[in-house]
């Protein structure tokens, strides 16, 4: 079967810079993930698969890839980055299962519309904003019914 999900292009790398193999792998293994994942687990998986890159490549490249709006960033229940690649130059709000990591696209236009208004009506510049929404799916949420208690 074909895989029909988007490759890493040249031009995706360049934007984070110098364009190298290692960016190019970071960038391929991101491209082709499900959902969110830390550096670690990435790299971890980079090294399984033979490919040779280091973690502070790993970090450094994730990071450069979210500056550039080439990766969405959230945060873990204990504060750990999670990236997952952008396809496109617009952020987009998710919301995450805590149990297993799902992690749904949410329509976020209300929020984008306040950030907006904040921005314009503070006089501050370069406004970012993050919106994080946790829970637990409803797959989860059956398991956790079904559970046999002590």
């Amino acid at each position: 079967m074909a895989d029909h999900r988007p490759q890493a292009t040249v031009h995706d790398v360049a934007l984070i810079g110098r364009a190298t193999q290692q960016r190019a792998v970071v960038l391929g293994a991101l491209v082709v993930m499900e959902g969110f994942i830390s550096a670690q687990a990435l790299h971890k998986r980079l090294m399984a698969d033979g490919s040779p890159v280091g973690l502070s490549t790993v970090y450094r490249t994730l990071t450069a890839l979210a500056e550039a709006g080439r990766a969405d960033v959230v945060r873990d229940t204990n504060g750990e980055r999670l990236f997952r690649h952008r396809p496109g130059p617009d952020h987009r709000h998710y919301l995450i299962c805590t149990e297993c990591g799902l992690s749904l696209p949410v329509e976020s236009g209300p929020v984008e519309k306040w950030a907006d208004r904040i921005a314009r009506t503070s006089g501050f510049a370069d406004v970012r904003h993050a919106v994080e929404l946790l829970g637990v799916c409803p797959d989860c949420g059956r398991k956790a019914d079904q559970a046999p208690t002590s």
